[in-house]
């Protein structure tokens, strides 16, 4: 299926792990999310997922600030809600950065 799907696939479903690896193809891979997390404001949220320590939080008010333009997409093609889906992907996209940047460093090309 994707990136997540060793990660994910087992604990959250594969609706989920299809909605975030199309958020993160979508963005243009890991680099594209984090500068547009960076870009709105959270770089000091998103490098914590980068970097080796603990991981903040993102609230699902600010995946929907952030991703607004292609949640209702998603949401649509996965049958959830966009409150569910922001909800889930707040829940699970800092595991999934921080998982898909090993030794705190982001992918160049992912």
């Amino acid at each position: 299926m994707g990136l997540l799907d060793g990660l994910l696939g087992g604990a959250v479903g594969a609706t989920v792990v299809s909605a975030m690896n199309n958020l993160i193809q979508q963005h243009g891979g890991v680099q594209g999310v984090v500068t547009q997390l960076e870009q709105q404001g959270l770089g000091n949220t998103v490098r914590s997922w980068v970097g080796t320590g603990a991981n903040q939080p993102i609230s699902p008010e600010q995946v929907s600030s952030v991703f607004g333009g292609v949640i209702n997409q998603i949401a649509a093609k996965t049958g959830m809600t966009p409150q569910e889906l922001t909800q889930k992907i707040a829940q699970h996209l800092p595991a999934a950065i921080d998982h898909l940047t090993p030794n705190g460093a982001v992918p160049k090309s992912s």
